[in-house]
């Protein structure tokens, strides 16, 4: 397809991939057979989400089937119209915002979205509510408002950089606001949350890398789904934020028809620890609008997380949680507090109940 016709120069350039994204129906063509289903999904959510993919993330895809875990990830799904219990901020993130883009959960720490651009938007994105909208971009001023509440709270020990994406920035961009993080003496950890080294490898430079070492610590949490974008690009992007003393971890969302399944989670844990990246937290997908095809009964996941024990390293397994209001709750005891209906009750770090909706049994938006 389109790849021979592409120098590898500019194929392995990570501003020409941005440059070049996928964003309509004419240019998906050049990689996939869009089916009649993708092509009206297209048309009808590009008011409400639209799509967005980089070329070598789309080149993953398997241009004939629908179902490849890779196309299912970005491409638009008619699934997404219907979801009658879907909202648009179910951890009630603005609520938790004392400043603008700046979300406080937890006493000690901060997720500081710092834009609300990404190399590609994922379907099941929890922050689809801000991605690409122009309201929540972060002008230079705004992101000192931000930087300079978090100087002032001395309880912050940990902050996030998220968004969007923070490597989307460039490095002189994003260097600017790690210096004047480091240089908060209560701020002890700067992490990066970012999906590059999965969806544009190629943004992971020697030069990135060596700018971030200079900050140290330093961490850096991915975000790798299925085994299939576990490639050599992808695996060196990751080998070079090692090389340079930053740890890398995984963040995984449980996908319906993607990766909800033991073979293939193990599979995708046991090849993560390969390439250094430890695998830390694998999150129930939310009740976010547009998502309910790729919600898995929690019970469910707990089967494949439990089928995982002592059937591989206790290196490679990661926390199961679901994500709420109150905080990150795991998936096990003493969090977790059993069924009531179409309800599953949990317990937070401080002691609060939270009731997910979660019906049981439902696969790919259809009751077993």
């Amino acid at each position: 397809m389109i790849l021979n016709k592409i120098p590898n120069m500019d194929w392995s350039d990570w501003r020409w991939q941005l440059k070049h994204r996928i964003r309509d129906e004419n240019e998906l063509r050049k990689y996939i057979l869009p089916t009649a289903d993708e092509v009206q999904a297209i048309l009808r959510l590009r008011e409400r989400f639209r799509f967005v993919i980089t070329p070598y993330y789309a080149s993953l895809m398997d241009p004939e089937d629908p179902n490849c875990p890779i196309r299912r990830q970005v491409v638009p799904n008619l699934s997404e119209i219907s979801d009658p219990v879907g909202t648009l901020d179910p951890l009630d993130e603005i609520e938790h915002s004392p400043v603008k883009n700046v979300i406080r959960v937890y006493p000690d720490r901060v997720a500081f979205c710092v834009n609300n651009e990404c190399a590609l938007y994922c379907r099941y994105c929890l922050r689809k509510r801000m991605v690409g909208d122009e309201d929540w971009v972060m002008k230079k001023q705004e992101l000192k408002v931000a930087i300079d509440w978090i100087s002032r709270t001395p309880e912050i020990r940990d902050v996030l950089l998220t968004g969007g994406d923070p490597l989307i920035f460039s490095d002189d961009r994003l260097e600017w606001i790690v210096r004047e993080l480091r240089a908060i003496s209560h701020v002890e950890i700067i992490r990066l949350g970012t999906r590059l080294p999965v969806t544009l490898p190629f943004r992971v430079t020697d030069r990135l890398c060596q700018m971030l070492s200079k900050y140290h610590p330093i961490w850096l949490n991915t975000h790798f789904n299925h085994p299939k974008e576990l490639t050599v690009q992808a695996a060196e992007a990751c080998n070079r934020l090692s090389n340079f003393g930053i740890p890398v971890g995984n963040q995984s969302v449980l996908l319906a028809g993607i990766n909800d399944d033991v073979g293939i989670m193990k599979d995708l844990l046991e090849s993560l620890v390969k390439i250094r990246v430890r695998p830390y937290y694998c999150y129930q997908a939310q009740l976010l609008e547009g998502t309910e095809h790729f919600r898995v009964d929690i019970e469910r996941g707990i089967e494949i997380f439990r089928a995982l024990r002592g059937r591989t390293s206790g290196y490679a397994i990661p926390q199961y949680v679901l994500d709420t209001p109150f905080g990150k709750v795991p998936l096990d005891y003493p969090y977790f507090k059993g069924r009531d209906g179409d309800e599953i009750i949990v317990e937070s770090y401080e002691g609060k109940e939270w009731r997910e909706l979660n019906p049981k049994a439902r696969r790919m938006g259809v009751v077993e």
